[in-house]
């Protein structure tokens, strides 16, 4: 049962949270409490400013955030003693900050085969930085990432077989509603470029339109373009999308001294299997190359429609399919959640 005796409620003794669910977990940095959307508001009332409330269904699950964090700072680390003090005061010193976690991810490329740097010196921003379109860590000044605050990264490797180039824009904690639309307006702009159709002899920026509507319509905009061949809202050259071209797809938007959000896939162009063909010209597409999965909680699923909630599901899908042969047995777990289907 999940009543227990008055001696044996350790939980509610440790946390003052009192409802029937919930699981604590206190680390040497940090007091977190899981459990369900029946207790949310009594949690929120009734959980000091000592302790984070893990939202079951929307933050990650306790396994997951042991799992991850026990990639972050090594198995033995995190939740055990060390053995050493050298190596307890190694994990009191160490933080996640704009940097350190640019320069992980670094370490990760780098350990892939043909490597041979980066593609660009890496956008990692947490908050306020965010809304710095070409921002640049420095180990001095960098922030530490915030739970409560947006955190965008844009990173790329050059390879022997290729050059990569991707943004995500993410959120560790709970979005407010402003920010979700605001991700979200982005999103159908990514989705509504990503799967045009066009005729041969079209311009990038005749295409750039496309990115930027859903964010018109709330009176927002972005001040770059969205990718290459000139697919943005400055004239540039006139020269036509041609089949086997390599574009992105990365519309944005950026608060002043907020946060700043922007989505970003790599595209091939290919020929287009259209039910006509007007004027014999023949038609375009894209096709996505990139996969990673988008942020859920970040979605307002009430702005979308229902093609494109098809779209976001189906994208997940082949993320699912294409990276799962990859990943051990945690790190499928935690894209098995963060590519669960959506639904309005």
């Amino acid at each position: 049962s999940e009543y227990v005796s008055a001696r044996d409620k350790r939980r509610a003794f440790v946390s003052g949270f009192t409802g029937s669910a919930g699981l604590a977990l206190i680390t040497k940095n940090e007091a977190l409490l899981w459990t369900d959307g029946r207790y949310f508001l009594q949690a929120e009332q009734q959980l000091s400013d000592q302790w984070k409330l893990m939202r079951m269904g929307e933050d990650p699950s306790v396994d997951l955030w042991i799992s991850t964090m026990q990639e972050i700072y090594g198995a033995s680390g995190y939740f055990k003693e060390s053995k050493s003090q050298k190596s307890k005061k190694h994990l009191g010193d160490l933080k996640l900050t704009e940097v350190s976690v640019s320069d992980k991810l670094e370490e990760f490329r780098a350990a892939k085969e043909h490597f041979r740097g980066l593609s660009f010196p890496t956008i990692s921003s947490v908050g306020p930085n965010g809304a710095i379109i070409h921002y640049e860590p420095e180990a001095k000044t960098c922030a530490e990432l915030d739970p409560d605050s947006m955190y965008l990264c844009d990173s790329g490797a050059q390879y022997l077989d290729g050059t990569t180039d991707i943004t995500r824009t993410v959120h560790f904690g709970k979005p407010s509603e402003h920010e979700k639309r605001c991700y979200t307006a982005v999103l159908k702009g990514h989705f509504a470029l990503g799967n045009a159709r066009f005729p041969n002899g079209t311009t990038g920026h005749s295409l750039d339109v496309l990115a930027r509507v859903p964010l018109w319509s709330y009176g927002l905009d972005y001040r770059h373009g969205t990718g290459p061949h000139s697919i943005s809202f400055r004239p540039g050259l006139s020269i036509p999308l041609q089949a086997s071209m390599t574009v992105t797809d990365e519309p944005g938007y950026y608060e002043d001294g907020k946060f700043g959000i922007r989505l970003e896939n790599v595209l091939i162009i290919k020929e287009a299997a259209t039910q006509f063909n007007f004027a014999n010209k023949g038609y375009l597409e894209f096709e996505h190359i990139t996969w990673a999965p988008y942020q859920t909680k970040l979605i307002d699923v009430s702005l979308l429609l229902p093609e494109e909630i098809k779209w976001v599901n189906a994208y997940h899908a082949k993320c699912r399919e294409i990276l799962a042969p990859y990943l051990n047995e945690s790190e499928k777990a935690w894209l098995n959640q963060a590519t669960e289907p959506i639904a309005a």
